[in-house]
């Protein structure tokens, strides 16, 4: 199974001297796409109504869920990247620590498969989750990922969305009520001048 992990890197990770324009697409894709994330549900939750808000919500706990779970995983299991081990090349300052699974595409997909189970967001969700494979790319191209981290990624982003979206009964009306009400104090102002939705 590594030696295929192996041979699948390989064959995806830069050359040596990579395409300067390839390189920055894939450095935009592997750096900052991830900030659609927190700007969609910021936006969602800023505008939308209740029923929107509460998406939003369910879309963050998976998101959490997600990232949580992958540092469990990796306090566990210590996976190293391909520069620590020597392989490839690498193109993206990263810290030395587990690669599986990727954080960025677990939170892209987390996302992703939340806004998938919720008919009036699906559009967006299928839009996220294509993205997601750009992103995993990007993130193997730069030498900073191995393929295996982006299955690891799917699986735990399909787990997390599925309890968040099915537990949502036991913590959504909590968490509802205390993000309305520092959405109420934080936007108060703006809210009575109608900038933003109380």
């Amino acid at each position: 199974m590594e030696h295929l992990n192996h041979a699948l890197f390989l064959w995806i990770n830069a050359p040596e001297h990579p395409s300067t324009l390839l390189l920055a697409i894939a450095t935009f894709l592997a750096e900052y796409a991830i900030w659609i994330i927190p700007i969609l549900i910021g936006i969602g939750w800023l505008r939308g109504g209740d029923q929107t808000r509460k998406i939003m919500l369910i879309a963050t706990v998976s998101g959490l869920t997600g990232l949580l779970s992958n540092q469990i995983t990796g306090l566990m299991w210590q996976h190293p990247r391909p520069f620590m081990i020597g392989l490839g090349h690498t193109f993206l300052s990263h810290a030395a620590d587990s690669s599986f699974p990727s954080d960025h595409v677990t939170l892209l997909w987390a996302v992703a498969f939340s806004l998938l189970m919720h008919r009036s967001w699906r559009l967006i969700g299928v839009m996220l989750a294509v993205l997601g494979l750009p992103v995993a790319w990007a993130r193997i191209y730069l030498g900073v990922h191995f393929p295996v981290d982006m299955a690891g990624a799917a699986a735990v982003a399909l787990l997390s969305s599925g309890l968040a979206f099915r537990a949502m009964r036991f913590y959504l009306p909590f968490i509802y009520d205390l993000a309305l009400r520092i959405h109420r104090g934080l936007f108060g102002p703006y809210i009575r001048r109608g900038w933003v939705r109380k």
